[in-house]
């Protein structure tokens, strides 16, 4: 069953001390989540890189590339916010689509109608198989957060993670605060 709370369009916010490396600290944007499973990228770990660097064809463009998680490391995604400009692609919420013509996205970038503020790429994603992220949440493993389109299209990776955390608010704004490691506290 999925929960009310988890649904496309959020952010999960690791717990504060996750170990896995992959998602610690990782603030991911939920793309999908159904019955089926869910599908989301996390959206603060930058890979300082190109997308036309790792991309053959790719018309030169200087667009934030990030590790999308743990799957399918040899895929490229991306979510965008010039919606239906580019055809094929999904509507997440308000401002943030997920894919679209890989091909009429090249000719839009040659054609600078896309710039790289409009843009996020991802290698690879987070994948979570039919109850799996349910599981987790009631495992307390992630947080819920409201998703602003300004976390991934104008906020520095790097604080990411303590800015989505704080903006929930209450007890959420301590744990901000709180360092990476138990033993810098």
């Amino acid at each position: 069953m999925v929960g009310n709370d988890v649904k496309k369009g959020k952010v999960l916010l690791a717990e504060p001390f996750m170990l896995d490396p992959n998602f610690k600290r990782a603030a991911v944007l939920l793309c999908e989540h159904d019955e089926e499973g869910s599908v989301g990228f996390v959206m603060n770990k930058p890979l300082n890189v190109r997308i036309d660097e790792i991309v053959e064809g790719f018309p030169e463009f200087d667009a934030e590339v990030s590790l999308g998680g743990p799957v399918q490391t040899d895929t490229i995604h991306y979510v965008h916010n010039i919606g239906d400009l580019l055809e094929g692609s999904l509507k997440v919420i308000d401002g943030i689509y997920w894919g679209g013509d890989f091909d009429k996205l090249k000719f839009l970038i040659a054609q600078q109608l896309i710039l790289p503020h409009n843009i996020r790429f991802f290698v690879g994603y987070s994948g979570w198989s039919e109850g799996q992220l349910d599981d987790e949440m009631q495992y307390g493993s992630w947080l819920i957060a409201d998703m602003d389109a300004n976390y991934l299209f104008k906020s520095p990776a790097e604080s990411l993670w303590k800015q989505v955390m704080y903006n929930k608010g209450d007890a959420y704004t301590v744990i901000a605060q709180m360092p990476d490691s138990v033993s810098l506290n």
